[in-house]
């Protein structure tokens, strides 16, 4: 055993020793961010523990129920001990129980209970609750891996507790072992978000208990029950007012594993544990200490900290042993390895804040991205359970590695953390092909293409820091000259970032309107993510007086988006939106343009708006903590704008006095005062420093390419442009023979169009391309169905271009239609022979898209009068979750006719076992030929 029980012991004695006459956690209410859109749960744990043990009230998988609970419900189905902490999807829930009495059932509508809030109680640690149905009192605390039950049983009776491991999300496999009359040992391994988890569990009973019931679709031998549908009832007669307890110890890599996790709780008593929870807790929530006569103030604030504390979470056992990427059992000898990785969220505040106040998790979180490197072959993007779920953008790993090197945290190793960034930036997956080629991601490329191309650059910038801090000057140059790719994307004319489409920017253009460009936003929320190079944002706005104008458009415009209803979008303040993540620097950006009594406005209204002391006191999903780290860091007066660059800007402090504890047993002092609305003492200055940014290498913008289409019929004319002062240099189909553009000039065939711009000193913009097809046929269409507008694939002729659409649904080359039936008209022009109608269709069952029921073909020679020709019924099952495109052949006995009309029709409301049950589901049409 590499880890000794040496580092247990210190461990223990360091909470031992915590002195509690500030009591921090008694701020602490967990029921903040439980309604709403916050996505929280108000049930036991410890500061980053392995065990998050909540009562479930949704078990859905909705999209307010991903945390397990919402504060409008009042029916709880059981308690597990793994929980998500204010995510937008659905997962953990694992290891299930459920007290009840009478005759056991599996139904989860029998064996769940209603419950009220008023006999519900949650505190740092600590949760409790009646369950109404048969009289239970219920009360759950925890250590780090460890979960302890309390059930009361207030009526004589048979008490029951029951384990379903089909609770929540998908079991891929259960095994359930019965050691003795106490004990028991779990497997379950699962599928959702993550695809596949592994959770061992074990549980003691403080009193023996019966098989009173089993459902069991596999297996049950000698005491081991194994399938893909396990549910067992524990039963026992017991008398009014008595108490079963419950010890449940989980681990990521097997039996023996939970069996030593176990230990940290060796005894039965309920209070201890409980006491001990809260101990650990007010050692961590005592890093800062606020100083205000508001006790709304101090709940919210302490429960925001909380929040940031709730994850990442320990995903190793007491010995070290972790399951790895690769799926494999390794060993941490030198470092704690965590799990739950939010990046794209809390590399904004989270991680910042954590390397003021948890240098040493620092060190862990990135000593297992490096792990991870090595075990799974890139960084982590959303790490969950040792899966990667490529949720989200970015390979947000660096910022956390770079902002950890800039601030000197030791505790890893530079040089394997360089590599990993690299590598993890120089793979050709997520649109990274076409970023390194062309200088920008484009909508024919990748879907996001605005955001990830944004996100990219900042990243890539972060990784320039760290080739500099280790003396890597040809890495250096190669990552900021790459940081610089906004520009490609920045409209000086709309002054906005724009998607581009085939080598031009994309038309129609609506600031507003949210759509497959951008991440979880519109043009708004992503023209000012210029992190790395804020000085020249500024300028490409025009300069400080009309970044500033630019600015307050964006909070004095009207609130309402256009495009697709985007639920992540919320707490406006005009085209601000405080509660998603990309929106949460803005405020400060004033400080850079000396405007520094409108962050102090903008941070203080956000402040005392969008976080208060109720259920639904959170404007958007916590988000891992992310949005509980803008509120404490904003509270202080300080906030990372541009994490990798090892400063802070800074605004008023929100309380009068904040004490912040560093690792190296020093404390920095932050008063409220003057002068420029901040004081900071004169020992927090090589904490906090002034803003500082780094000047971009520069770089020469691509052209634009302008044409009214992508396709065409006879000839088209293509134009270009590019930086005031910049020359264009061009070739048609061949990129060795490149002559100088002078005036738009046209094509007459398919053609693929190459162009970059050149300087004053000679230097290149990157080599783009544009592609345009001369369209097969000169047929018409016209469309009887109404198209979702961000789903339009260049309108009704698209749909007959000849231009092929594939998997990747969201770059736009198929046209959506919801809740509806699909049809059209052809017109051939002339009177043709037919012989086959095909429409190809696509299905991508998570994002609500399955294929018609049927697709039928009609012929007519008047447009009046329509024969049926053929008729083609799906044959894909609605519950094939790979993405598929079908081409519905309608093969028919020759004839002759001008009209074709097709007609495909809805697959109709989702079904019970979707996600989106009882919404309307999508067709999603993209060729139509006719031969």
């Amino acid at each position: 055993m590499k880890k000794t029980a040496f580092l247990c012991i210190a461990a223990l004695l360091s909470v031992s020793a915590f002195s509690q006459k500030n009591n921090f956690a008694q701020h602490v209410n967990p029921f903040i961010g439980t309604g709403g859109h916050g996505h929280a749960f108000p049930g036991a744990t410890v500061p980053f523990g392995m065990v998050q043990l909540s009562p479930d009230t949704r078990i859905d998988g909705s999209w307010d129920g991903c945390g397990g609970y919402h504060y409008s419900d009042n029916v709880i189905y059981g308690f597990s001990h793994t929980h998500l902490n204010g995510v937008g999807v659905s997962d953990f829930g694992d290891i299930m129980l459920m007290p009840t009495m009478g005759e056991p059932s599996f139904d989860n509508k029998d064996y769940s209970s209603p419950f009220s809030h008023t006999n519900e109680k949650a505190s740092a640690g600590f949760y409790a609750v009646k369950l109404d149905k048969h009289n239970i009192d219920v009360r759950l605390t925890t250590s780090t891996r460890v979960g302890f039950h309390e059930y009361t049983f207030n009526k004589n009776g048979i008490a029951n507790i029951i384990l379903d491991l089909n609770h929540r999300d998908k079991l891929l496999q259960g095994e359930v072992k019965i050691i003795d009359s106490k004990t028991i040992e779990i497997l379950r391994r699962s599928e959702a978000w993550a695809r596949d988890q592994y959770v061992f569990a074990r549980i003691e009973f403080n009193v023996p208990m019966q098989i009173t019931k089993s459902k069991v679709t596999g297996s049950s031998l000698a005491g081991v029950y194994s399938g893909t549908e396990v549910a067992i009832s524990f039963s026992k007669a017991v008398k009014k007012g008595e108490k079963i307890l419950v010890k449940v110890a989980l681990s990521p890599t097997g039996y023996e594993g939970a069996k030593l996790n176990m230990s940290e709780i060796k005894h039965w008593d309920f209070e201890k544990v409980k006491k001990d929870a809260e101990t650990l807790w007010n050692k961590e929530l005592s890093k800062i200490e606020v100083t205000s006569t508001d006790n709304e103030k101090q709940t919210i604030f302490y429960t925001a900290l909380y929040h940031t504390m709730m994850q990442p979470n320990i995903a190793e056992d007491l010995d070290g042993k972790y399951r790895g990427r690769d799926n494999k059992i390794h060993v941490a000898d030198t470092f704690d390895y965590y799990t739950v990785f939010s990046l794209w969220d809390t590399f904004r505040g989270a991680h910042p804040l954590y390397t003021l106040i948890d240098k040493k998790r620092t060190a862990d979180y990135i000593n297992t991205f490096l792990k991870q490197y090595e075990q799974g072959g890139r960084l982590p993007v959303w790490e969950l359970a040792s899966n990667e779920t490529d949720c989200m953008i970015g390979y947000h790993s660096v910022s956390v590695i770079a902002d950890a090197m800039a601030k000197r945290i030791k505790g890893f190793d530079y040089e394997k953390a360089f590599e990993a960034a690299k590598h993890s930036a120089m793979l050709d997956h997520l649109g990274l092909e076409a970023y390194k080629e062309n200088g920008f991601i484009s909508i024919d490329d990748e879907h996001e293409s605005v955001s990830k191309t944004l996100e990219y650059a900042y990243d890539d910038w972060c990784i320039a820091q760290m080739a500099q801090i280790l003396n890597k000057t040809e890495d250096y140059l190669y990552f900021m000259k790459r940081s610089q790719s906004w520009k490609n994307l920045f409209d000086a004319e709309t002054g906005f970032m724009r998607p581009k489409k085939n080598g031009g920017w994309d038309k129609p253009f609506d600031p507003r309107e949210v759509n497959n460009n951008f991440t979880e936003g519109n043009s708004w929320q992503y023209s000012f993510f210029v992190p790395q190079d804020i000085s020249g944002m500024i300028d490409a706005y025009g300069g400080a007086a009309k970044f500033e104008a630019k600015l307050d458009e964006m909070f004095t415009a009207p609130s309402a988006t256009t495009g697709r209803e985007q639920v992540d979008i919320t707490g406006l303040i005009g085209q601000y939106a405080h509660g998603n993540e990309p929106s949460h620097h803005m405020a400060y950006l004033y400080n850079y343009i000396g405007k520094y009594e409108k962050t102090n406005a903008k941070i203080k209204y956000i402040l005392d708006t969008f976080y208060k002391n109720t259920p639904d006191g959170l404007i958007g999903n916590e988000d891992c903590g992310q949005m509980s780290a803008w509120y404490v860091l904003s509270s202080m007066g300080i906030y990372a704008v541009t994490p990798g660059n090892g400063h802070y800007t800074t605004t008023t402090p929100y309380f009068n006095k904040i004490k912040v504890k560093l690792d190296n047993n020093q404390s920095k002092t932050i008063v409220k005062g003057e002068p420029r609305n901040l004081f900071l003492s004169s020992d927090l200055k090589t904490e906090f420093n002034v803003i500082k940014t780094t000047k971009g290498a520069p770089i020469v913008t691509v052209p634009v390419i302008e044409a009214p289409s992508k396709t065409f019929k006879e000839k088209i004319t293509i134009a270009m442009r590019a930086a005031e002062g910049d020359v264009i240099f061009y070739s048609v189909d061949n990129t060795k023979e490149l002559k100088k553009y002078v005036q738009p000039f046209e094509i007459d065939k398919t053609s693929t169009l190459f162009a970059y711009a050149m300087n004053g000193d000679g230097v290149n913009s990157n080599t783009i391309s544009a592609t345009f097809f001369k369209k097969p046929n000169h047929f018409t269409i016209v469309i009887q169905s109404k198209y979702t507008p961000q789903y339009h694939a260049g309108g009704p002729e698209g749909l007959i271009d000849g231009v092929l659409g594939n998997e990747n649904w969201r770059k736009g080359d198929w046209q959506g239609y919801q809740g509806q039936d699909f049809e059209a008209v052809i017109d051939l022009k002339q009177e043709q022979s037919i012989s086959q109608i095909s429409a190809r269709f696509l299905q991508d069952t998570r994002a609500w898209i399955l294929m018609p029921t049927k697709v039928e073909y009609y012929v007519s020679n008047d447009n009046v009068n329509f024969q049926l020709a053929a008729t083609v019924n799906n044959t894909l099952d609605a519950k094939e979750y790979d993405t598929k495109i079908i081409a519905f052949d309608g093969k028919i006995n020759e004839r002759k006719a001008r009209y074709v009309k097709v007609k495909a029709y809805s697959f109709g409301k989702l079904p019970e076992w979707h996600q989106g049950a009882g919404y309307d589901a999508y067709i999603f049409i993209d060729e139509i030929t006719v031969k």
